[in-house]
């Protein structure tokens, strides 16, 4: 069995004892979640450069999960990341922002993104939608991966996350900054910096497939977003 299928394994390993399919009684109603598809359109263009975002998927969050709003042709996809973006596969106080419906974090994703990590966080979305607690769902994104429902991700891929709109959790809005999904990555392996320092760090992950990298970029560069209407 080669490394890469056991580090597989384990990862799904570690949620396999939590009990599936439970509703959770915390969650807000599901239109707490929602926003007028104009809006979303114009938050998730925000995520990025105009010379990406113009030319870029929208996708827009349902009751069912994403779906897309406008087809775009530059292989780039942008969608609104809700609550359940912070619901990563190690355990963390970041599971409770699935919780928190005010979270609105315009990403865009690069086309190696859209074709990989993208899917992971549109099932997310649609487990959460379902009901499923922020402790179940990395137990079920980790066996779906296992067993190859979800691609492996076997290279570096890019998200935008620039917009000035953005509403990234407790801490409200962010610089705007580079999600870089870099499987395998370690702390260690960045000088070991605090994911919040704007510094280049292992935001979440560290060491599984699925690990982020966090770049901060110039304030300057954040994207307002073109509501309607103005």
């Amino acid at each position: 069995m080669d490394a890469m299928k056991q580090s597989l394994l384990a990862v799904a390993a570690v949620f396999a004892v939590l009990p599936a399919n439970a509703k959770d009684p915390k969650y807000p109603p599901v239109d707490a979640y929602l926003m007028s598809r104009a809006k979303e359109i114009a938050f998730a263009r925000s995520a990025a450069p105009a010379s990406i975002a113009d030319r870029a998927t929208i996708k827009v969050l349902t009751r069912s999960g994403y779906e897309v709003a406008s087809q775009g042709d530059n292989g780039f996809v942008c969608i609104v990341m809700r609550g359940w973006s912070a619901v990563a596969f190690t355990p963390g106080d970041a599971r409770k922002q699935a919780y928190n419906t005010s979270l609105q974090a315009p990403i865009c994703y690069d086309p190696v993104g859209s074709r990989t990590i993208l899917l992971v966080e549109e099932m997310r979305a649609q487990l959460g939608l379902q009901g499923m607690t922020p402790d179940e769902i990395p137990r079920e994104l980790a066996m779906a991966y296992a067993l190859g429902k979800l691609p492996k991700m076997e290279g570096v891929s890019f998200a935008y996350m620039w917009s000035a709109g953005q509403n990234v959790g407790d801490d409200g809005r962010w610089h705007p900054h580079m999600m870089i999904y870099a499987p395998y990555y370690k702390s260690a392996m960045l000088g070991g910096f605090r994911p919040d320092s704007g510094l280049p760090a292992v935001a979440a992950d560290d060491g599984t497939p699925f690990a982020l990298v966090v770049v901060a970029v110039d304030d300057k560069l954040a994207v307002e977003p073109k509501l309607p209407g103005e």
